[in-house]
């Protein structure tokens, strides 16, 4: 049965930290005392303005204890009932205007039990609001029910004094067994996430990152909910056990409770009609609405909700939007678009500048005994229309997977790669270099779409949006390997690897119309008996090489552009010892060498807290740019089979000269990909004529993201002008 206490009327609003955890010689307020923070100086009521309030069918346990500001009205204050302490600023003789709702100033129709409630406040209409401390030109409105719990925590995964192991909340991100799990906590960034979700066997890191995560917080009990000045909240049932930044916009939501609501003025954070969300963290600029259910989750700063979304045990990366879809157990990096109805992920890594199509089931059990199958993808995954995986599966960066049911796991290292299942024909391809021969447009406006989308506020993680970065470019060299023995094993090397590997790169730069004739396969890209066709390797494979040299180049160009007076004499000293292993740190790329300085600085105490890991990323990411040119020139120095010793000045000019022909190659493509778009004649069916086309997409020739390219390409060859003058 359900238990029911009664206890007397007097004791309702006092008590709040129950008498096992309240200090010796404090109050229950105490705590209460330290989060308002304000040095505003409170009054008891006079005798007429209680009788004013009594008069308005007010009514109180202890006028004694209704404390006010110098400049209160009593005439603003309508038809409630106060229980124990409640202390009210300033009520003036104004409305409040909010998206053409007009409020006056004032507490009407509302019980309110031991509350702070900031300056010229609107409380209309709130059943029961318990415990909350309110900031200025706060506006509740028709709230069935806001309280706060004296061990609330506020969405972080931490214990209050007396609670058991059994009641903490965990986020079994990557795995649906839990093996992976995270505590959430109020600025957990996706670097946190991962780093804590990977190394599981360092048994001493995660035994640190619980300790980390408690210091976070006070474990005391009697803590209060907060509402932050001008935010705005109405047409809510229930809010409990809730932190509210500043300037948010609540509205028609179901149930919030267990949140913290990162919000400010200029990053404001909003929740709209029958959204229902608890245990859980919203970062600054985050938008929720329309039926939206999130449990257990963490959202990153601007990041989105919307349409019916499910959000379960999972982290959402920062400048994310998941609408209409289902997400559980899964690890999101920034840059995340997953939309349309029908779409699931589920116990998946996804490392940022994803695009999840409608109808992609990606994950799927089926094939294990057990709920532990993971999936992981490296930047710019897109799996398209009805695509649907199995667990376990790992995809290089810049994967685009063509509609299919797809039967077995699959290992693909090739980046940049279109994967075909043919499912008439039982029969898996591999186009490696998709992107770069058809849709370079897509590719290029990737990079720019979501570098100009980063509103954070906290940049304290250095996001990577360059399709070409060390990881990216290091699994170029993997796909190198993988072309030169598929190509090296057709023309009958044998399995020797060096033999087959040379073979294959011979025949890759001398003779493509050879390789264009034959039959390639390569292993362990499936977990099959079938082989994996490789497809357009004579294309792909000279782009590669073509890219990567670029890759290498342009990051010497930007640097001395940026370094007017640099000598060649200096480049040597900047080339990497050895083109290093890189890591996806939550969108931040590090060396591997870095994330172990990282775990060794945390094994060692040498990092106490989140705040000092932060600082790493911090001093990691300002380190980043000459480290990534650091690799780029090792890359280019070891596709080409040189030492540093022989990068001359002559060399330096043929490849700055070849980086201009590139940069003008990749204009060009990006131009083209785009045009086929006007030219097909299946897209231009269902215009009348040109000029009606040219009204519905647009002219060619005004699309923005094309100018900017041309802009980019010119200036590109300027300073790649400047600097041969300068050699």
């Amino acid at each position: 049965m359900n238990i029911i206490t009664k206890r007397p009327l007097s004791s309702l609003g006092y008590d709040f930290i129950p008498a096992p955890w309240l200090p010796g010689g404090k109050d229950e307020y105490y705590l209460r005392d330290q989060q308002n923070g304000n040095t505003r100086t409170y009054r008891q009521l006079t005798a007429q303005e209680i009788e004013v309030l009594v008069r308005n069918n007010n009514s109180s346990d202890n006028w004694n204890h209704i404390l006010v500001a110098e400049q209160f009205s009593a005439q603003l204050v309508r038809n409630c009932h106060f229980f124990g302490k409640v202390r009210i600023g300033k009520l003036e003789p104004y409305y409040l205007e909010f998206h053409n709702l007009r409020l006056t100033v004032g507490l009407h129709n509302s019980t309110i039990c031991s509350c702070d409630i900031g300056d010229n406040a609107v409380i209309e209409n709130v059943a029961y609001l318990s415990h909350y401390i309110l900031g200025n030109e706060v506006v509740l409105a028709n709230i069935d029910e806001m309280t706060t719990t004296d061990y609330s925590k506020f969405g972080n995964g931490i214990l209050k004094e007396g609670e058991d192991e059994n009641v903490r909340i965990w986020l079994e991100i990557c795995n649906e067994n839990g093996g992976r799990k995270v505590l959430p906590f109020a600025g957990m960034l996706a670097g946190d996430a991962w780093l804590w979700s990977t190394y599981r066997e360092d048994s001493r890191l995660m035994q640190r990152f619980m300790e980390f995560t408690a210091k976070l917080q006070d474990h005391r009990r009697g803590y209060y909910g907060m509402v932050g000045d001008r935010t705005v909240i109405k047409s809510c049932k229930i809010i409990k056990d809730t932190l509210i930044g500043t300037d948010a916009y609540l509205k028609g939501a179901n149930k919030i409770k267990n949140l913290t609501i990162h919000s400010a003025a200029e990053a404001k954070s909003q929740i709209g009609e029958g959204c229902e969300l608890v245990n859980g963290i919203m970062g600054y600029g985050c938008r929720v609405f329309y039926g939206v259910k999130a449990v257990r989750f963490v959202m990153a700063s601007n990041s989105s909700l919307k349409y019916g979304a499910r959000l379960i045990n999972s982290y959402l990366g920062d400048n994310s939007t998941v609408s209409c879809c289902e997400v559980l157990n899964s690890l999101i990096f920034p840059g995340h678009e997953q939309h349309h109805n029908n779409s699931f992920l589920c116990a998946a890594l996804l490392m940022g500048q994803s695009n999840l199509a409608a109808g992609a089931t990606i994950g799927s059990n089926h094939n294990s005994r057990g709920a532990d199958g993971e999936i992981i993808a490296g930047r710019g995954f897109w799996p398209g229309l009805c695509v649907s995986l199995k667990h376990n599966s790992r995809f290089a960066c810049f994967t685009l997977i063509a509609k299919g049911n797809y039967p077995a796991e699959i290992n693909l290292r090739i980046p940049f790669s279109l994967l075909v299942h043919e499912e008439s024909l039982n029969r898996l391809r591999v186009m490696p270099g998709y992107w770069f021969l058809y849709n370079m447009y897509a590719l290029e406006r990737n990079s720019a779409k979501h570098s100009d989308r980063d509103l954070r506020m906290d940049r304290t993680q250095r996001i990577e949006y360059d399709y070409l970065a060390p990881d990216s470019v290091n699994e170029m060299f993997d796909a190198l390997e993988i072309m030169e023995r598929s190509v090296g094993k057709a023309a009958g090397a044998g399995s020797a690897d060096e033999r087959c590997r040379a073979l294959g790169r011979k025949l890759l730069e001398q003779s493509p119309d050879q390789v264009a004739g034959m039959h390639l396969v390569s292993e362990g890209i499936e977990n099959s008996g079938r082989p994996v066709e490789l497809l357009k390797v004579h294309r792909a494979y000279p782009v590669f090489r073509d890219l990567i040299r670029w890759y290498g180049t342009s990051n010497l160009v930007r640097w001395m552009n940026q370094n007017k007076e640099a000598r060649f004499g200096e480049i040597s000293s900047l080339v990497a010892p050895s083109r290093e292993s890189w890591l996806n740190v939550g969108g931040q790329l590090m060396t591997v060498g870095q994330v172990e300085e990282i775990r060794e600085g945390i094994a060692s105490k040498l990092i106490m807290e989140w705040d000092g890991l932060h600082d790493c990323y911090r001093q990691f990411g300002e380190g980043y740019p000459l480290k990534k040119l650091s690799h780029a020139l090792r890359c280019l120095l070891e596709l080409e089979g040189m030492r540093n010793g022989d990068l001359t000045p002559e060399r330096l000019r043929q490849f700055l000269e070849q980086s201009r022909e590139t940069s003008r190659w990749i204009a060009a493509q990006v131009e083209a990909s785009r045009q086929k778009d006007y030219r097909n004649p299946f897209r231009k069916m269902t215009y009348d004529n040109e000029k009606q086309m040219e009204a519905v997409l647009g002219k060619p020739s005004a699309n923005s993201f094309l100018a900017q390219s041309r802009l980019k390409q010119k200036a590109y060859e300027e300073a790649v002008e400047g600097i041969l003058k300068r050699f």
